[in-house]
Parts: C-alpha cells; sequence; structure tokens
C-alpha cells in the first residue's frame, strides 16, 4: 500500500463523526475496543471520537480530529491546548481551531490508546474558560502482523484403517493483530498437501482422516497446513506448518508360510532334542500383531516337537523321540501358524492362520549295539561257588549288517575280582563266593562293542542282588557288665539280654534263650525267654558271699529261626557287689578289681590318694619349669635399648656426657683382667713426666703409651668398642720442662721457680708473681 493509498484510507476512518445523539446507536458499544469511541459532550465541548490509524507515516502530521468550545465565538480570543501522553512529539493541536495531527508513525500492539487533557484559553487573561478535558485517542489496528505456527511442526499417529473422519491432530496459529477489530486477525486454515488421504477444518485447524489408509503400504504421510488472516481474503498473510502423521499398526494381516512343502532329513543316531529344521511365515504386521505360534498336528506329534523363536518368529522343529531308519524311514508331519494376538474385527474376513506339510527323511547311520534292556536286575546266592551263573544280558546290533558284539565288564577291577561275563554271549558268572554281609548288591556296567567298528560302544547296568542264606549265628548285641548284690534274694532279676544276627530274614528274626546244657542242673542263675527276641537273667537262690565267688560265668545259649537254624554260645559274667539292693556300677566294678587283686576298700582309697598326690606334685613342677623357661623380657617381641649416662662434674659442654649402646656390651666375649689402678696412676704420673723430657722413640716413651692403652682397657667406664685415645706430648729438648703442676707430688711450698728469671723478659712478669709468692710462703 503507497502512502496515497494510505492517506486516503485514513481520511476516509477519521472523517468527522454527526454529533446528534441518535447516531451514537450506530457505534460500537463494547468500550473496550481500542477503535471504538463515544461521541463527548461535556459542559461546552463538544468532538467526534477521535481515532489515529497504526503505520501510518509521520512525513507530514495526519489529521486526527478537532477539538471546539461553545464558548469559542470564532473571533480568535480562544486558544487551545493539549497535555498528556505523547502531546506535542506525538499528537499537536492547531491552538487557533482545535485540530489535533499525529507526527508519529504507531503501533497499536505496542500502545493501544493515548490519553491526553484538552483546555480553552482565553488569550487576553491565559486563563480557562471551562475546565479542562479528557482526550482519548484510539489507535485503530491495521493488518501487520502474520500468523505464527508456534507449536510446530506436528508429529502425529494415528492406527492404520482408521475409518473416515478419525482426529489426527490439532493445529494452531496465531496472529499479533487485533481479533476484535475487522478481520485483521480472523485465520482460516487450508490443507496445501496431504489429500486425499487427509483434510482440516478451516476454522479450528483440526486435521481428520480423508480415508481408510494401509500402513503395509505406506506408514508415514507428511502434510502441510496453511492458516491465512483477513478470512482469506485477497491481500492476507498467511504461514505454513508441517505435520509428519505416522500410521500405527494393527493386527490385520495373518501370517503366511512361504513354502507349502518343506523337506528335512534327521540322521537315525541325533539324540533327542536335535533340532531338525526351521519354517518361517510372513506377516506384515509389526510388533506383537507379529508374533505367533507355530504347532504340529497329527499324530507325528509324539515324534517331533516345534518351538516359536521369539525374536526371529521363526518355527523350529526338534526331535522329541529317537528315529530308527530300520523301523521308519519317512515323515508327514502337518505345522500350523497362528497369530498369538488376533483382532476379532478382520476374523470375518479370513481365519488368522495358516498350514504347511513337512516331510522329513531319517538317514541311517552306524549305530552302536541295543541291549535289550537298559538295566538288569540278577540274584544269586550268597557262598555260591566259584563260576556260578548270575544272569545273562543280550545286545544286537540295530543295522542291517547285523554286526556281532563283544560283551565286557567296566568300572572296578574290584568286580572284575567278582565277576567275569562271557564275552561272545554275555553270560555272567562269579569268580569267587560273595558275603551278604559283606555287601548286600553289586552294580556293574557291561559294554558291547561292534567286532566291525569298535568305536560304536552302548552300555548296560547290571544290579546284582545277594541272597541271604543262614550261615552267622545270633550273638549278644554288646557286652553286658552284670552285678549282683551280696544280700540278693532268689527270683530277682538282675539283667535283660538280647541278640543280633547278621543275617537277613524274609519273615524276621526269632531268637530263642536259654542256659547251657551243662550248667542248667547246678547254676545259681536262670534265664527266662520273653518270647519278644529278649530274655531276664534271674537268681536262683539267696545271699552270695565275695569272699567265697566274685565272679559267675553264664552260657547262654541263643538260636534263631533259620533253615537251618543255628545256634551259639555267648557267655554273661557276673559280678558280686557289696551293696544293700541298689548297685552303684562304678564301685563294684573296681571294688571287683581290687578285690580280685587282694586289696581292701580303705587300700583302694590310700592308692587312689597315692596315685592324686603324684599328678599333683607332676602339674606343679612342670609349671615350674615352664616359668622357669619364660625370660622376664620379650626379647622376640621387642627390642630394648639402655643408655648409660656419665655426667663430669668439671663441666667442659658437650664432652662431658658420654653416651652408648649397653647392647654392645652384651655381644663382647673377650673379659678383660682388671689390675688394680691404686699403684698404676703414681707410675703413671712418673711416666708422664719422664716422657716430657724424651722423645717418642725412648723406652719411656713406648711405655708410657702402653700403660695408657692397659689402663683404657681395663677401665670399666669406658667404651668397649674400638676408640682413639690421645695423649699430648711435648716433644723433648725443653729445657723448661712442662708448666703443668697437676698431680705434682710437690706441693707450691717445697717448689722453686728461680728459673723463670732465665726465660727472658717475656716471662718477666710470671717469675715475679711467682717470686713473690714464694717469698709470701716462706
Amino acid at each position: 500500500m503507497n502512502f496515497s493509498e494510505l492517506l486516503s484510507l485514513t481520511l476516509m476512518l477519521v472523517q468527522l463523526w454527526p454529533c446528534s445523539p441518535s447516531m451514537q446507536n450506530h457505534l460500537p458499544q463494547n468500550t473496550h475496543q481500542p477503535f471504538t469511541a463515544v461521541r463527548r459532550v461535556r459542559r461546552g465541548w463538544m468532538w467526534a471520537p477521535l481515532f489515529a490509524t497504526e503505520e501510518q507515516t509521520s512525513v507530514v502530521p495526519i489529521y486526527v480530529g478537532q477539538l471546539q468550545s461553545n464558548l469559542d465565538k470564532q473571533d480568535g480570543n480562544l486558544k487551545y491546548a493539549l497535555t498528556g501522553e505523547g502531546a506535542g512529539n506525538i499528537f499537536i493541536i492547531d491552538e487557533n481551531n482545535g485540530t489535533i495531527y499525529v507526527t508519529q508513525k504507531l503501533d497499536r500492539e505496542k500502545k493501544p490508546f493515548y490519553t491526553l487533557r484538552a483546555q480553552a484559553i482565553n488569550r487576553s487573561t491565559q486563563l480557562p474558560v471551562e475546565p479542562d478535558s479528557e482526550v482519548i485517542i484510539k489507535v485503530r489496528d491495521v493488518n501487520d502482523h502474520e500468523p505464527q505456527f508456534l507449536d510446530g511442526p506436528y508429529m502425529a499417529t494415528v492406527p492404520e484403517m482408521s475409518p473416515e473422519g478419525t482426529s489426527v491432530i490439532q493445529v494452531t496459529a496465531t496472529d499479533g493483530d487485533d481479533p476484535s477489530y475487522g478481520n485483521s486477525a480472523r485465520l482460516l486454515y487450508s490443507l496445501i498437501q496431504g489429500q486425499p488421504y487427509f483434510s482440516v477444518e478451516p476454522k479450528t485447524g483440526v486435521i481428520r482422516m480423508a480415508s481408510q489408509m494401509d500402513r503395509e503400504t505406506k506408514d508415514q504421510y507428511l502434510v502441510i497446513i496453511q492458516a491465512k488472516d483477513m478470512v482469506g481474503q485477497a491481500g492476507a498473510f498467511s504461514a505454513t506448518a508441517t505435520v509428519t502423521i505416522n500410521l500405527s499398526d494393527i493386527n490385520d494381516n495373518p501370517p503366511k508360510f512361504q513354502q507349502r512343502l518343506y523337506y528335512m532329513t534327521v540322521s537315525e543316531e541325533s539324540p533327542v532334542g536335535t533340532t531338525v529344521g526351521k519354517i518361517f511365515a510372513e506377516d506384515s504386521d509389526i510388533g506383537d500383531n507379529a508374533a505367533m505360534n507355530y504347532s504340529i498336528e497329527g499324530d507325528s506329534s509324539d515324534v517331533f516337537d516345534i518351538i516359536t523363536n521369539n525374536e526371529t518368529q521363526e518355527g523350529i522343529i526338534l526331535l522329541k523321540k529317537r528315529v530308527d531308519y530300520e523301523s521308519k524311514r519317512r515323515y508327514s508331519i502337518g505345522a500350523k501358524v497362528v497369530n498369538r494376538y488376533i483382532d476379532d474385527r478382520f476374523l470375518k474376513e479370513e481365519p488368522f492362520e495358516d498350514k504347511t506339510v513337512v516331510k522329513i527323511n531319517v538317514e541311517d547311520a552306524d549305530e552302536p549295539p541295543v541291549f535289550t534292556m537298559e538295566n538288569y536286575v540278577m540274584e544269586i546266592a550268597e557262598g555260591a561257588i566259584s563260576g556260578s551263573l548270575v544272569g545273562v544280558v543280550t545286545a544286537r546290533d540295530p543295522d542291517d549288517d547285523n554286526s556281532p558284539v563283544r560283551y565286557s565288564i567296566v568300572h572296578g577291577m574290584h568286580l572284575k575280582r567278582l565277576f567275569s561275563i562271557n564275552e561272545h554271549n554275555g553270560t555272567i558268572i562269579t569268580t569267587k563266593p560273595l558275603d551278604r554281609e559283606v555287601a548286600s548288591w553289586h552294580n556293574i556296567t557291561v559294554t558291547a562293542t561292534e567286532t566291525r567298528n569298535s568305536e560304536k560302544i552302548s552300555e548296560a547296568n547290571v544290579h546284582i542282588q545277594v541272597l541271604d542264606i543262614n550261615d552267622h549265628a545270633p550273638e549278644f548285641p554288646k557286652y553286658y557288665e552284670t552285678f549282683v548284690c551280696e544280700n540278693a534274694v532268689s527270683g530277682q532279676l538282675i539283667q535283660s539280654i538280647s541278640a543280633v544276627d547278621q543275617d537277613d530274614s524274609a519273615e524276621g528274626h526269632h531268637f530263642y534263650f536259654s542256659l547251657a546244657q551243662e550248667v542248667t542242673n547246678n547254676s545259681l542263675f536262670t534265664v527266662e525267654d520273653n518270647q519278644d527276641n529278649t530274655a531276664g537273667i534271674f537268681t536262683a537262690k539267696s545271699g552270695f558271699r565275695r569272699q567265697e565267688q566274685i565272679f559267675f560265668y553264664l552260657p547262654i545259649l541263643i538260636q534263631d529261626n533259620g533253615t537251618p537254624p543255628l545256634t551259639s554260645t555267648n557267655t554273661l559274667t557276673v559280678t558280686v557287689c557289696d551293696c544293700d539292693t541298689k548297685v552303684n556300677t562304678f564301685y563294684c566294678r573296681y571294688g571287683a578289681f581290687m578285690y580280685s587283686m587282694g586289696l581292701s576298700t580303705e587300700a583302694l582309697v590310700a592308692v587312689l590318694a597315692c596315685i592324686l598326690i603324684l599328678l599333683v606334685s607332676f602339674l606343679a613342677i612342670l609349671a615350674i619349669r615352664q616359668q622357669r623357661k619364660k625370660s622376664p623380657f620379650s626379647e622376640k617381641m621387642e627390642e630394648f635399648r639402655e643408655n648409660i649416662v656419665r655426667y663430669d662434674d668439671e663441666g667442659g659442654g658437650e664432652e662431658d656426657t658420654e653416651a652408648f649402646d649397653i647392647s654392645a656390651l652384651r655381644t663382647r666375649t673377650v673379659i678383660r683382667t682388671h689390675k688394680p689402678r691404686k699403684k698404676v696412676t703414681t707410675e703413671i704420673h712418673s711416666l708422664y713426666r719422664q716422657s716430657l723430657q724424651v722423645g717418642p722413640d725412648s723406652a719411656t716413651f713406648r711405655q708410657f703409651i702402653s700403660e695408657k692403652l692397659e689402663e683404657a682397657n681395663v677401665d670399666p667406664s669406658v667404651p668397649p668398642y674400638d676408640s682413639l685415645q690421645t695423649y699430648a706430648f711435648e716433644g723433648t729438648g725443653s729445657l723448661a720442662g712442662s708448666l703443668s703442676s697437676l698431680d705434682s707430688n710437690l706441693s707450691d711450698a717445697d717448689q722453686s721457680y728461680d728459673y723463670l728469671k732465665d726465660w727472658g723478659p717475656h716471662f718477666k712478669n710470671l717469675a715475679g708473681m711467682y717470686a713473690s709468692h714464694r717469698t709470701v710462703v716462706d
């Protein structure tokens, strides 16, 4: 739109409205709309609604409206003034006639109206002729904003085969223009791309299905939607949005086998669980809708089985039972596939399953021999002589050539020592007599090997039961300790006995108890059989005396019910005790022992006391020895370091303290001989003075050094390790001798210092001091 067209439109919109109240009915009644203005009549003011159109150029002022007071007589005495928002810069007023102009470009989206105040002022007095009045200038909207899709691009998913009119998604565009004025913000939606599959509602932007679509044909569509303002009129602005619509899968396709006939082979030596082959049915659907289950139909389901691989959706045919080429060489099985999840809406069209036929040929193989039984159970009586027949195992070659079979026994050598087998006919015999009480069952493994092919081997288990014979007599189950009191009465029960038998009785054991025949008439005890495999021992008289006899030996005869019956004699020892009625087993046992040794009760107590004392003494001695072996210091756990520190009284700094490790003393093996030091000191001092007058090569000096070394060796306070001893030696040829007075045998009073005068002027003061001292002393 050029400037002249815009100016013409502006002049048309801002023309003065009639002032009559009846014309107010033609004005918009919604005062909140920025294009609405109401004619104001206030006191002496009157004006038409004031509007300024946005986007007007500011090259020349554009007329907005005119204010006029009733007091204005058009004689030039009144002038008009405008104050408030934008007065003077955006809006100006002609002070002579009250005409208002806009001088700048306006934007309704930034500010929809301006509020100002108008005044009519007397030029002579510069006073308002009436109160000021509020003036509202509203910005009229123009179509200066394009629609926008703020949420694009869009993505949507809809199930395939959805009926026509199914809602897919709604797209929405926005327009920055004023929706309450004109058609600038009124949008209209249309479909640019997507026909004939989709449609869009013009006013709402809702996209709908326009026809049924199959995902297996095409699973994604790109739809372009356009939004136009001005209700699609000429000159309107527009915008487009892209909508990607995906079709989700539904189970509308049944599975179909790729082949109507499959051929497979399986070897007769294949183990159960072997994979025979795979079949596959295609399903155009995806995901769970393509999940399927395979099954086998007919009688072949007991030989073969089929499972479904859920990842590849393949049917895997497995060997459920071993096949035999010589028995049956071909199998024909029917396989069926069915969708796992079925949509009932499509069942009326066709069944969601398919069938195929699988032909399976059995391949011949060199099979190992086959035993007539997998497990053999045989019996043989114990004690049978060597070479007795146990039983026979039989195996044959299932192949057509029927190769001869060779038998053998495997496993441990101990079984071979008990049994052997004829390698040609499978006859098992014993190699030595068997004892059921040692082992009642023997389990051996027999192998059958083809003569022509030694690699073809099969095995069978043979369980041999050793049958029992009555070859063990009954006996006491344990050693019985039987006691009787001296004051026991006749008929008193002193012991209950039973019996055991190593043999195995099919009818159950039954034992018979009695006294041996040789002691039946003169025995002091009787045996009563309880008929329940137990018996009681009773006294046959009253009163027993230990002094006469302390032990009685009863031969008990026990007989079993075997065929033939076996009998054994078991001796029961009865000990006589010194007691009332209740037997103290411990006391009686050891009392009988001591009595038999000829010891009385008092002697027994004494012996026990002595043994106890000796035991306590032995333990005490052992504890003392262990204590002595222990060191007061555990040097293995911790190493102690001890220092001896000697302090000299004379002072002298760090050299006065001598410390050393006493552990060095513990390692020295040489013990020096200590020599008395009383005489040595005097001798050393004398030698020291003599050494001052001699040289290092003199005998006196060597003797001095030797003596000092010996003194250091025998001194217990010096370190035990090697050290360097330093001794002063002034040399030879000194006429003055030593000036030291340490350890001098002469006192100051006995010494003469006259020789100091002969030393020259440097020793004059020293000679004077000792000379004066000498005088005072004298």
